[in-house]
């Protein structure tokens, strides 16, 4: 059993490598090409450069002891010359080794974060409210910038050093078959320190991802722009501090523990290989004392067990840093691995256009996947084409969620939701999307230009002024922006340079004229006058009921002088419908509605 579970890791660690070189293949072929032919070069020049040196020793011997000098010399100084000559085709070799691994590398790095984007955007909300999620999602931004291209790094480190210690294995086997077989006797302690503590690394990773995150999070809280007025307001900044401070000290306790482990280890294996290698080198020098081999032999031998320690070191240490690079690598396949809850149609239905029979939500129920409670429980109501409906209902009684499962973010646990008798799920979701324009209570505030924050209503129209213009007009946003300094051009928010900031009201403006810049077939407020007075509240849904004509229309408000513009009323209490009728009909009913409308009313007399 242990045997098989061994060899599925095994078997997992190569899939996983094999990820990495499709990943590098795709985004980079061209440069990973040229990488490859420079590695072929590069591992054999330093034995074309070791054996000239051999050569030049033994010609200048041989000089010595000629009655020609300037011949001899002749010889000794064309040999020179090729031995530049290597010299200077590796540094050519090296220099465009050095330009194709930043250009691969910068490819890379850029087409991992493409894919990082679009794996995130492709899962569902669900896992948005996941913990697990977000250390995933931490381990693999922290991951996907460099260990795709490092394995490939590490894949041509080890092919181009593993060709240059074959060539001096080779020569030194020719020598002694002992002196070929301590250069790599040597070597092998160190190998397996790297690879012990490269494993006790990644666990410890994995397991400091919460508490990493942690400490992020106290960073952001403390350098961010969405908590600076609340954490001076009430002195937070030397707490926060503390607490981020706190988290990285663990932290770095931790890993400075392993590294002292690992350091003492390394120690201990590099000791043990310098006394072979020393021992190596008097083996060789006590041959040519006793005249078995030339001087020119010993400067080659002795050069070439120095090089090949020192290309089985970097080799060895590529497949060592390979294995490590592999066990994070894992972080990145994890992530890459998530599958969407929210399925697409393998066979989708077309979006009925238009409505004709309309929504309906019948017998539904849903919980969120880390919640405990059900959020709303056998709802059923209708909504016909071009009817306004409201939604009221106190905090937490299940609106929004109503609205995130209309727009499919969610499917329901049970019961089913249909357009004109079409289960939602037999639509292909951005085509449903499509049809409904919704502004969410915690709408996005972009930090780029007025026009652009419009415009985003709808990105597959060009970015028309006329029709941009006309929908800031209709949500009362045109003032607005017109008393900016470059007017639809400014950059709103300050994140960025000449930036001019909104109030709240302004803001939920600007989003509500994003919602206007679609024409679609549902239009969903939720709440999205909030910060709005009631004048600018009731000018805004005077216009909204005359661009909703003809179009089914959703309001989610706690404001009764808005909702009463509605056609039919639902009041939720508890993820359950308990009163539905017009704003009259709830009134004369004396229940909950009328209660609420009352309290809030009586504030206006």
């Amino acid at each position: 059993m242990r045997t098989d579970e061994s060899a599925r890791l095994k078997l997992e660690r190569v899939l996983r490598l094999d990820f990495a070189l499709r990943l590098v293949w795709q985004s980079a072929p061209g440069w990973t090409i040229a990488s490859l032919a420079l590695l072929v070069v590069q591992g054999a020049l330093p034995l074309v450069s070791l054996y000239l040196m051999k050569l030049v020793v033994d010609a200048v011997t041989t000089a010595l002891e000629a009655s020609d000098k300037g011949a001899a010399f002749g010889q000794v100084a064309l040999l020179i010359g090729l031995m530049g000559g290597v010299a200077l085709v590796s540094a050519v070799a090296r220099s465009i080794a050095g330009l194709v691994s930043e250009a691969q590398g910068q490819v890379v790095t850029d087409h991992m974060s493409d894919l990082l984007h679009a794996k995130s955007i492709e899962v569902d909300l669900e896992y948005y409210e996941s913990a697990q999620y977000y250390d995933k999602l931490h381990r693999a931004q922290r991951e996907a910038p460099y260990r795709p291209i490092r394995i490939v790094n590490g894949l041509v480190q080890v092919a181009q050093s593993g060709i240059s210690l074959l060539a001096m294995a080779g020569l030194l086997f020719s020598f002694h078959w002992g002196i070929a077989a301590i250069l790599f006797v040597a070597a092998i302690p160190g190998l397996f320190v790297r690879l012990r503590y490269a494993g006790q690394t990644y666990r410890w990773q994995r397991r400091s991802t919460p508490a990493e995150r942690q400490a992020w999070y106290f960073h952001w809280l403390l350098t961010g722009d969405g908590h600076a007025k609340e954490i001076r307001q009430f002195d937070l900044g030397s707490l926060f501090m503390r607490r981020f401070r706190d988290l990285r000290q663990q932290l770095r306790r931790e890993k400075i523990e392993i590294a002292t482990r690992r350091s003492v280890a390394e120690l201990v294996s590099q000791a043990s290989a310098t006394i072979a290698v020393f021992g190596s080198y008097a083996f060789i020098a006590y041959r040519t004392v006793q005249g078995a081999i030339t001087l020119g032999d010993l400067v080659m031998y002795y050069q070439a067990f120095q090089r090949g320690q020192s290309f089985l070191r970097e080799m060895l240490g590529g497949l060592a840093g390979l294995y490590e690079d592999n066990l994070f690598l894992s972080n990145l396949h994890e992530f890459f691995e998530l599958k969407s809850k929210v399925v697409e149609p393998s066979h989708p239905r077309p979006v009925p256009q238009p409505m004709q029979i309309g929504l309906a939500f019948d017998h539904v129920s849903f919980r969120y996947p880390t919640g405990t409670r059900k959020v709303l429980e056998d709802i059923s109501l209708t909504i016909r084409p071009g009817e306004v409906v409201a939604l009221v209902g106190e905090n937490g009684s299940g609106k929004t969620t109503l609205i995130k499962l209309l727009c499919r973010l969610y499917d329901p646990a049970s019961g089913i939701i249909t357009l004109d008798g079409v289960d939602l799920r037999q639509l292909e979701t951005t085509a449903l999307r499509r049809e409904i324009s919704v502004i969410f209570q915690d709408y996005a505030q972009y930090h780029l230009t007025a026009r652009e924050n419009i415009w985003f209503g709808n990105v597959a129209l060009p970015p028309d002024q006329e029709r941009i213009v006309a929908a800031a007009r209709h949500a009362g946003a045109d003032e607005v922006i017109a008393g900016l300094p470059q007017g639809y051009e400014t950059i709103l928010g300050k994140w960025f340079e000449n930036g001019e900031e909104l109030s709240v009201g302004e803001w939920q403006k600007v989003a509500l004229a994003r919602a206007f810049m679609r024409d679609t077939q549902i239009i969903v407020l939720d709440e999205p006058t909030g910060a709005l007075d009631a004048g600018a509240e009731y000018e805004v849904f005077k216009k909204f009921r005359q661009l909703a004509e003809g179009r089914t229309a959703i309001l989610i408000s706690h404001r009764f002088s808005t909702v009463r513009m509605a056609d039919r009323i639902f009041v939720l209490e508890g993820g359950r419908i308990i009163e539905s009728g017009t704003h009259d009909e709830l009134v004369r009913l004396g229940g909950t509605y009328a209660r609420l409308f009352e309290t809030q009313a009586q504030y206006y007399r």
